[in-house]
């Protein structure tokens, strides 16, 4: 039987140089309990490193397996695109990351300008601060990203389309009608007219809103999307996203 559930899939912990400190293991489970999310993705930029200690900590606590963690990467590319890619397990997201790393520059993080880098456990121990920048373009071109996820089993979607910079729109202009990614994710600061245009200029074509959190505040039902599944997994969000045996994306928008 399928039922809704609530999903964002674009969530930044404080690895990424640009998330703050509060955004930790156990704060970001609590605050998605909170808020009724079902599902999330722990998304920070080029690196994975965070999603055990999320997964940790949501198997934890008084509501144990709640919400359901999935380990995404924002991947920047050499356009400086960000795209999101969801992993259907964190062995999956490792290869991937080892991938995109041969391409990765080694370029030292300059904390006090671009913030902490660092790797917690579900306690929130520190287990290393990375020190390779991580905001930065990989040597992979957007279309090579899409591919090398799709072919590892994994959903890639275009982030935060109608942001004026780091998307597809600002880098490339116009995503063609048929662009081989599994969908296309909208800003949460959007307005319903606004993304409405979004949805009659691409018909057929799937949309997601996502949180995109740096911080604790606005990780929120407001700011996600409701999907129709049978069950809070990986494998669900891929038939929603493809409208596959009734399951669906509702339109975040209402």
């Amino acid at each position: 039987m399928l039922k809704p559930f609530w999903v964002d899939l674009h969530i930044h912990t404080l690895l990424s140089p640009c998330g703050e400190l509060e955004m930790g293991a156990p704060e970001i489970v609590e605050k998605a309990r909170e808020a009724g999310i079902d599902i999330i993705g722990v998304a920070d930029h080029n690196t994975c490193e965070n999603y055990p200690g999320i997964a940790g900590a949501a198997a934890a606590g008084e509501k144990p397996g709640t919400p359901v963690v999935l380990p995404c990467i924002e991947t920047q590319s050499a356009e400086d695109i960000h795209i999101l890619c969801v992993f259907p397990d964190y062995a999956v997201a490792l290869e991937y990351k080892e991938w995109l790393w041969r391409r990765i520059r080694a370029i030292k993080n300059d904390v006090e300008h671009f913030g902490y880098q660092i790797v917690v456990n579900a306690e929130n121990e520190i287990i290393k601060e990375e020190e390779t920048l991580l905001i930065q373009g990989c040597g992979y071109e957007v279309d090579q990203i899409v591919e090398k996820t799709k072919q590892m089993g994994g959903l890639a979607i275009l982030a935060h389309v109608d942001r004026p910079a780091f998307s597809y729109t600002a880098a490339l202009g116009p995503m063609p009608p048929d662009y081989p990614s599994d969908g296309f994710e909208l800003s949460r600061r959007l307005n319903s007219e606004e993304a409405q245009k979004w949805r009659d200029g691409y018909p057929g074509r799937p949309f997601i809103r996502s949180s995109d959190s740096h911080s604790l505040d606005t990780i929120s039902r407001a700011n996600c999307t409701k999907m129709m599944l049978e069950a809070p997994t990986f494998e669900e969000i891929k038939k929603a996203l493809r409208g596959e045996d009734g399951r669906k994306i509702s339109w975040p928008w209402g």
